[in-house]
């Protein structure tokens, strides 16, 4: 598909009232964004990486829960379907409206496939206090290629992204592995309050993608016994996100760009191509 088409198909979604509403509330639901072919293409990427994870995976799941939670990450360099529905997709673009940037670069990939009865839930976080990067204009994509229900889909406290950056911990110990100890306010206890908490989320189908800044506080559930949730999530930059070195690993790394690219620098590396820029 030409670039005129996908920046056709990327403004007919984002309509005005979402780019308002993630302005707003920092996550919005893009409704049939990806034709058939595309998630068709994702869905055939994702069952590559799982048969054979890179390096970086993980499991996320506890050994006795009756699912299987893995990750993957930085795995578009390898898998050739993973490249194409990046380059290829009206993702880049409905991220270029989203963000009111003029340029869009790619940051990282992240495979997140919990298989069926997976209890382990994903805890209350933010993104970017994880990473090694500064500035407001940045989306995250949220696209499964099954169907999720509204229990186990991605859930936002809305207004979130505004701040402030709260502790980022270990998903299964809650140690504080990046930032001090006390240097950062903690998260609020959500789940025990949560009338207290402008909480939104939707189901979803594949063509559906989930869009949310970094700084939005976002959690999900386990699956039932009958469900597979396969999600592929896409992070982009715009114009003013910047290199910000950590003293620490960031998740996920980047081994060697700190020596490459200093503080305060924009992301101009090949590890982060641009991926649209405006007309």
């Amino acid at each position: 598909m030409s670039e005129t088409d996908l920046n056709h198909r990327a403004a007919t979604v984002v309509a005005p009232e979402l780019k308002e509403a993630f302005a707003r509330d920092g996550a919005v639901c893009l409704r049939g964004l990806l034709d058939a072919d595309e998630v068709a293409l994702l869905r055939s990427g994702i069952d590559a990486n799982i048969a054979q994870p890179s390096p970086r995976a993980k499991v996320a799941s506890r050994p006795d829960d009756p699912g299987f939670f893995i990750e993957d990450f930085c795995c578009w360099p390898e898998n050739d379907a993973y490249r194409l529905f990046i380059f290829g997709s009206p993702l880049a673009a409905a991220a270029g409206l989203l963000m009111g940037s003029r340029q869009v670069r790619l940051y990282h990939d992240h495979m997140l496939t919990k298989e069926p009865g997976t209890r382990q839930r994903t805890p209350w976080h933010q993104d970017q206090p994880y990473y090694n990067i500064e500035g407001r204009q940045n989306v995250s994509f949220w696209i499964p290629v099954d169907p999720v229900r509204r229990h186990s889909t991605l859930e936002f406290v809305a207004g979130s992204h505004l701040g402030p950056w709260l502790m980022p911990r270990t998903f299964m110990d809650h140690q504080a592995k990046w930032f001090p100890e006390g240097s950062l306010q903690d998260l609020p206890d959500i789940e025990a309050a949560r009338d207290r908490f402008p909480i939104i989320g939707w189901a979803v189908e594949p063509g559906d993608v989930i869009a949310f800044h970094m700084l939005s506080l976002h959690a999900s559930g386990g699956v039932d016994g009958d469900t597979r949730r396969r999600v592929f999530s896409v992070r982009m930059l715009g114009d003013d996100v910047t290199h910000a070195p950590r003293r620490w690993v960031t998740s996920p790394p980047f081994p060697g760009l700190a020596e490459r690219l200093p503080a305060g620098a924009p992301m101009d590396d090949p590890l982060f191509p641009v991926l649209w820029q405006a007309g």
